[in-house]
């Protein structure tokens, strides 16, 4: 597909392009890459590997800008990505993408943007922007399901809690390191070392790192978030650990005194006092110890 530049992205065929020659978006496969560059007159010597790609990167050549992006599927952060090839040389950008994402990415571009594409600069904020489009909300959703297990944790419903933190620290990993690379990428557009966008259009790309750097630090401050959470579940199970070893030991306490007894009065010797008629004895001293440890513990306010 080609889409010519303009307030609003046109489509037009390979040869509508050959005659007027416009600044243009040519969205390709694969298979048909080395073909579309060509067209496009940018000239990329290394291999075209999209299943290889696992950064957003910027790689500026001498006459043309070369990214990848390595996009995380936000209702499946830990699984597959979307994974792409930019080439933007002094009037073209070429997409390489073997799925549909980027094609679904104009569609709504078009669909929603006023400004669709004036220039390579405004086509290219609109196109990543994209990519954050629906970032924010997520990142929102993640902060409303750590509130849920905080308050579970306050209620001590902490039976499910660590199945539920882990995999959420995972993704809000994977996020941070993905934002992370956009705002390098989006540094490295606004740099223009190439000298490939026009000055005056730099803003668009400033704003990107704008909005990654606070996703950024929105997916940071969740990483906390869920720290605290985990520590205050950590909390619960030692207090509960310290009430079961508390109880085992008022138990020990109690029962060593009388296993003593017991021990003294079963060695049964020839001359020991009380031998003959000294259970009652022994069972009154018993209770006694026990009400003695009692009352010890409730001073102690142990129980």
């Amino acid at each position: 597909m080609i889409y010519k530049f303009g307030e609003r992205l046109t489509e037009i065929s390979q040869e509508e392009w050959e005659k007027e020659k416009c600044p243009a978006v040519f969205l390709t496969d694969s298979n048909h890459a080395e073909e579309t560059l060509a067209t496009a007159g940018i000239i990329y010597e290394s291999e075209i590997q999209i299943a290889k790609i696992g950064f957003c990167k910027i790689e500026n050549q001498q006459e043309c800008m070369v990214g990848t992006f390595c996009i995380p599927k936000l209702l499946d952060v830990l699984g597959s990505r979307y994974r792409m090839y930019m080439f933007v040389n002094e009037n073209n950008v070429v997409i390489v993408d073997d799925e549909t994402f980027s094609e679904r990415l104009i569609s709504r571009i078009k669909r929603k943007r006023m400004h669709q594409g004036e220039t390579k600069e405004r086509f290219l904020y609109n196109y990543i922007a994209e990519f954050m489009s629906r970032d924010l909300e997520i990142l929102v959703a993640y902060e409303r399901r750590l509130l849920r297990m905080e308050e579970d944790v306050s209620q001590d419903h902490t039976d499910t809690i660590q199945n539920r933190l882990m995999p959420i620290r995972r993704e809000l990993l994977n996020l941070r390191s993905y934002y992370d690379e956009m705002m390098d990428l989006t540094k490295e557009l606004e740099e223009n070392e190439n000298g490939l966008f026009l000055n005056d259009q730099l803003k668009y790309f400033g704003t990107l790192t704008d909005r990654a750097d606070r996703l950024m630090s929105r997916t940071s401050h969740l990483l906390e978030y869920a720290r605290q959470v985990k520590e205050a579940y950590q909390s619960q199970i030692d207090n509960r650990q310290n009430n079961n070893m508390q109880f085992l030991t008022v138990i020990s306490t109690i029962f060593f005194p009388l296993t003593l007894i017991t021990g003294w009065f079963g060695m049964n010797f020839k001359d020991m006092p009380g031998l003959e008629n000294g259970y009652p004895a022994v069972m009154a001293l018993s209770i006694v110890i026990i009400v003695i440890c009692i009352l010890i513990f409730k001073k102690k306010k142990i129980i």
